[in-house]
């Protein structure tokens, strides 16, 4: 039963235009590529070899960058809160995108690109974190999966708008504007920013246990619960859970256990492996890539754009369809369906390439068309927004942030090795690139199914559980601290120093 409030589903939609800000950032560079205008300003239309250079180097520099942005958050998250932090990411993609859009070099172009990369790297990793701690546990799905909705839509909108802006006759218009568009979603959300909540549970870390409870009582508020029943059971599992683990991490040397504890060991892995399995179905090389593989198909001029810009559209939809049936259906369940669709896909996209591409066979380049909007229908609804949800809720609060910014490391990294080799992947060896992703994501399947626990309706106390973690005490539930005497003494310890504090 959904426990969310309209004041709940207001702060989920404005922390969208966090995943607004990545998705519109990331996505308008595969337009951008293809402008004509682009690449006579930077003189990349008379060489092929150094273009594909370029274009790697913006791809790479921007995932760099991501990198450096998602460690950045797993200290600054914690050190300053989740509201700070997003202040700070926004500010940097606003400098980042304006640097971009007036970039007189290219040089200049790709230190902008660095510099994009690393706010939309602090975003992509803040964002699902907010969106987790102030969801209910029956519909986190569908709240933090707006996430990835969301992302989605920014991909469509660039693609849409560089369709726009293919028909201009100002060259320098037609690759600006559609960069410097990406300085609104970040801005909108620093304007916002003071009507939204710190996260309740970053508060309770800091002893701010009256200050939680306000926002908690406002976020789970219904007409039919005037006593805040729901809001307070889970404010209880809360205030208990996080002095359950604030011994136990004392205990435990701090933060050395990421490495050390074994139950924190396997959630780190999982998280990367997670977000690297997304990225190694190819899913980023296909969509910065389109209008190339459009073009090998045959298709020219703004057709290959309108496609592209379908393709993402498409994606949207069905990121949005992800949202709304994983509370249902079960985050592991998705995955491996996304994943299994992907590589049956890409295999047959990956036939129709080598057996048409070049060639006016109408209906063989149709059909490879078809296989990269299956593509994409299987990797949106069941990949995307489920493994952004999935990583958000793995890990306790106290180290959620660096678990979610190693979890994205592994898409940087990954997107960082494919797009940067893609360009002269695609050029040498062409469709034979995609056999990689094809075996990998067999494998990961195999991974997936074996190792990964289902965390559909539990709350976030309740996940430690499926890691082997003590959970202080389920909702609705039996109140109880911890089965060691001296823990529970310690924990009350714990909870008078934050009351007073």
């Amino acid at each position: 039963m959904a426990h969310y409030s309209a004041y709940n589903l207001r702060i989920i939609l404005t922390l969208t235009l966090g995943s607004l800000s990545y998705g519109y950032a990331f996505s308008v560079i595969s337009n951008t590529i293809g402008q004509p205008g682009f690449l006579q300003y930077f003189g990349l239309q008379y060489n092929p070899s150094f273009t594909n250079t370029i274009e790697g180097a913006v791809n790479g520099l921007f995932s760099a960058g991501g990198t450096f942005g998602a460690l950045l958050v797993a200290w600054m998250n914690d050190t300053h809160g989740r509201k700070a932090t997003m202040v700070l990411a926004a500010i940097v993609c606003i400098i980042g995108t304006a640097i971009q859009s007036g970039a007189v070099n290219i040089a200049m172009f790709l230190v902008a690109r660095f510099i994009t990369g690393w706010g939309i790297g602090m975003m992509v990793v803040l964002i699902p974190i907010f969106q987790a701690e102030v969801s209910p546990p029956t519909s986190r799905g569908l709240l933090v999966g707006q996430h990835g909705a969301w992302i989605v839509v920014g991909y469509a909108l660039a693609s849409w708008v560089g369709v726009g802006t293919f028909y201009s006759t100002n060259l320098s218009f037609q690759w600006r504007f559609p960069i410097a568009i990406g300085c609104i979603w970040p801005l909108g959300l620093l304007v916002c920013s003071p009507w939204v909540p710190e996260s309740p549970r970053w508060l309770l870390l800091r002893g701010r246990k009256d200050e939680a409870w306000a926002i908690i009582a406002k976020l789970h508020s219904r007409p039919d619960d005037p006593d805040h029943t729901y809001a307070r059971d889970e404010f209880r599992q809360m205030v208990q859970q996080v002095q359950l683990d604030q011994v136990a991490w004392d205990r435990g040397g701090g933060i050395k256990q990421v490495i050390t504890k074994p139950s924190y060991r396997t959630r780190m892995w999982m998280g990367f492996f997670t977000q690297y399995a997304a990225q190694t179905t190819g899913a980023m090389v296909v969509n910065n890539y389109i209008v190339l593989l459009y073009q090998d198909l045959g298709y020219t001029g703004a057709v290959v754009l309108v496609l592209g810009a379908a393709y993402v559209t498409l994606a949207m939809v069905c990121n949005f369809l992800a949202s709304f049936i994983m509370d249902y259906v079960g985050r592991v369940r998705l995955l491996i369906i996304g994943l299994t669709g992907c590589m049956i896909a890409l295999s047959c996209e990956s036939a129709m390439t080598a057996q048409f591409a070049g060639t006016s066979n109408t209906v063989g380049n149709a059909f490879g068309v078809l296989f990269t909007f299956m593509f994409i229908f299987f990797y949106a609804s069941g990949i995307d927004a489920t493994s952004y949800v999935y990583c958000s809720e793995m890990f306790p609060t106290h180290i959620r942030s660096q678990g979610m910014g190693f979890s994205m490391v592994g898409t940087f990294l990954s997107t960082v090795v494919y797009l940067d080799a893609a360009p002269t992947a695609l050029a040498n060896i062409q469709w034979r690139f995609y056999l990689f992703f094809i075996c990998m994501t067999a494998i990961n399947i195999a991974i997936v199914w074996s190792f990964f626990p289902e965390t559909k309706g539990l709350s976030l106390e309740e996940i430690n559980g499926k890691f082997g973690d003590e959970v202080a005490s389920p909702l609705a539930g039996e109140i109880k601290i911890a089965d060691n005497p001296e823990d529970e003494k310690r924990a009350d310890n714990v909870l008078i120093e934050n009351s007073n504090a």
